[in-house]
Order: C-alpha cells, then structure tokens, then sequence
C-alpha cells in the first residue's frame, strides 16, 4: 500500500470514526412491521439444512432487530465460562441455546402438533387473533406475556397513599362565598 493511501485510509478514520455498513439482515428485519411468532409459543424448526430440523420448543427471546429467534432445548451450543479465583470459580463449559432465523421456525398448529403459518382474523367480539392456515384453529396468545420481562421499578416513598380509602377522603371543600372572597381580594 502506497503512503497516500495509508494517509488516506488514517484520516477517513479520524473523519468518520463511527461509519459501518448495516448489514442486509438487519435492513430486511427493519422493514417488518407484523410478527406472527411471540415470546412463549410453540415453535417447529422447518429447515431441512438445520441440524435441528423437526424439533419443537418454546420460544424464549424474540429478537426483531436482528429477525431472530431464542427456542428453549433447541440449537445447543457450547459456552466457555473462564475461572474467576476470586471467588474461587473454576472454568467450565456450559450448553446454551443460540438464535435460530425467524424464517427457519414456524409456529405448532394446536390440533394437529405440526407447523403451521398463520393468519389474523378478527372475532365477533372485535379481537383481533392468530389462525392456523391448516386446521383454521385459534392460536392463542401465550400467558407468559401477560408478564413483564424487565418489570418496571416501584420506589413507595412517604408521600405515596399506601391507603385507598384515603386516597377518596374529600380533604378541602370549596364554596362560592370563598370563591367570591378571593375574587374580591385579587380584584
């Protein structure tokens, strides 16, 4: 490489420390606005190149940036934890799921216990819910959602009301002869 180019190279460097090329897969991940796979449903990996093909697990981590999914027993590799003497840890190896792509899981069709896709369809009711392309049964939304995965921090201080009753206890009531007092006092 010729100087000019290593000068070159070394400001672009200085200039735009920062610039990256996005990858592809993020790109198509952010053009997605609908995702019919959710934290804590039954999943079937269908890629016959996938050593894993044919096995079902329950989704752990959805990952919509990255179009991947985390599935609970399935694509086991292996961890390296280092020793820490410290505290008086040795190093081992631990087995521990890793991401598969979205387009490599479909989810498990509640009839029949093979994959299926899925469709949105909305009730009677107005709801809207996931329906299985093969059976046309409803796929319902996992109970695990209705819990938060980082739940928000609660900090009870002095001045919160720990009492409802307290909360509706009418402190201060207001009169019209007041009203026309203060009128009177700021006029």
């Amino acid at each position: 490489m010729s100087t000019r180019q290593k000068i070159t190279n070394q400001l672009m460097k200085a200039a735009f420390p920062k610039r990256k090329q996005i990858k592809p897969q993020i790109k198509e991940a952010a053009k997605k606005t609908k995702w019919n796979i959710l934290r804590g449903d039954q999943v079937q990996v269908i890629s016959r190149n996938h050593p894993e093909y044919g096995k079902q697990g329950i989704v752990k981590l959805v990952d919509r940036k990255r179009d991947r999914v985390i599935v609970e027993n399935v694509n086991l590799g292996k961890k390296y934890l280092k020793p820490d003497l410290d505290r008086g840890l040795k190093g081992k190896t631990i087995q521990k799921e890793r991401s598969i792509h979205y387009s490599n899981v479909n989810l498990v069709d509640p009839v029949t216990g093979e994959p299926t896709r899925a469709s949105r369809k909305y009730l009677e009711d107005g709801s809207k819910v996931r329906v299985s392309k093969k059976s046309g049964a409803i796929i319902p939304r996992p109970d695990i959602l209705s819990v938060r995965r980082r739940p928000k921090p609660v900090n009870v201080t002095e001045s919160d009301t720990a009492n409802d009753d307290d909360v509706w206890e009418v402190t201060y009531v207001h009169t019209l002869e007041e009203y026309v007092k203060n009128s009177q006092q700021q006029a």
